[in-house]
């Protein structure tokens, strides 16, 4: 099965829609069912996910089996359930990204758009650059991490 992968810059039609690029649309029609997305906010990161509907009906099925009483979970709910939305390409391959969303992750018009294996992530240009230039992190210990996991 072929992955979302790639990264690819792109801006927003005064609209707020955007065309979702081909290598990660031929992943959708190749491998999922390409008419039933879900957009969502990061847990954490200022930026939006995009699942297909099959990737979020895992994620859902995780959710169910979690215990609803936990700070953590309620958190989670609270931040990516709620916000999430279902949406379709139209047939020009673009997807409209609702208000509330480009607002939440501060998305005005310069974005780029992440293949992250299962889902793809949709970020400002500005927080993409700062959330990925190596001189913001530890990187001795982000290398003793991603080794422990054989990466």
């Amino acid at each position: 099965m072929s992955s979302f992968i790639g990264k690819f810059y792109h801006a927003l039609d005064p609209k707020g829609r955007v065309m979702l690029p081909v290598p990660l649309r031929d992943v959708l029609h190749k491998n999922y069912n390409a008419h039933k997305l879900y957009i969502t906010n990061s847990a954490f990161d200022k930026c939006l996910h995009i699942y297909p509907s099959e990737e979020w009906a895992h994620l859902e099925e995780k959710v169910r089996a979690l215990p609803k009483m936990d700070e953590a979970v309620k958190f989670y709910l609270r931040r990516v359930v709620a916000s999430a939305t279902e949406l379709s390409l139209d047939k020009q391959g673009r997807i409209l990204i609702p208000y509330e969303l480009r607002q939440d992750a501060n998305i005005s018009n310069e974005i780029v758009i992440v293949g992250q294996i299962e889902k793809i992530e949709i970020w400002e240009k500005s927080e993409w650059d700062a959330v990925t230039d190596p001189r913001n992190v530890n990187r001795k210990a982000f290398e003793a991490v991603l080794a422990g996991y054989g990466l």
